[in-house]
């Protein structure tokens, strides 16, 4: 039961354990005992809401930044990474494998400008970091499972007239 909560929360988590009851043909206090279970386990961690800044007109820029680390003996990339985790910018941090990047950030900020100095003043400072790579998001096709450009980028061309 848990991965089914799990699955109907990750695609909604504004559900409420009534609804996911009846989806599950399970009692409401069943379903409600065991999300409470979950989040004191820390295997829900939080709930977010997932935001198309473009339709607002709020411009918004989001980056990926690829840190190439010297680990630290006896502590790996946890140090360093802990340290990245508490910028309020950083959305994720990951341990990356098969990359020259050893981190991969995933961070927002007002404006290209904003991203740049944090990278330069923030990141790139830091001792371990050895070097940076910033890739700027463009556009978003799908985001936490959610198809951002419904309506948009269907293929218009007529069968068969390619």
């Amino acid at each position: 039961m848990r991965r089914e909560i799990l699955r109907l929360l990750e695609t909604n988590s504004r559900l409420t354990p009534a609804e996911i009851a009846a989806m599950l043909g399970r009692s409401e206090d069943e379903v409600a005992s065991e999300i409470k279970n979950m989040e004191d386990e820390k295997i829900i961690c939080g709930y977010h809401t997932l935001i198309d800044w473009d339709k607002l007109g709020k411009d918004r820029v989001s980056a990926l930044i690829g840190v190439k680390i010297s680990p630290v003996r006896g502590e790996g990339f946890d140090r360093i990474s802990t340290r990245i985790s508490k910028f309020e910018e950083v959305k994720s941090v990951f341990l990356m494998s098969g990359s020259s990047n050893d981190l991969i950030l995933s961070i927002e900020g007002d404006s290209l400008k904003d991203i740049s100095s944090f990278v330069y003043e923030k990141i790139a400072p830091m001792d371990s970091v050895v070097s940076t790579a910033t890739y700027f998001v463009l556009k978003k096709y799908k985001d936490h499972k959610v198809i951002m450009t419904e309506g948009h980028g269907e293929d218009s061309r007529v069968e068969g007239m390619a």
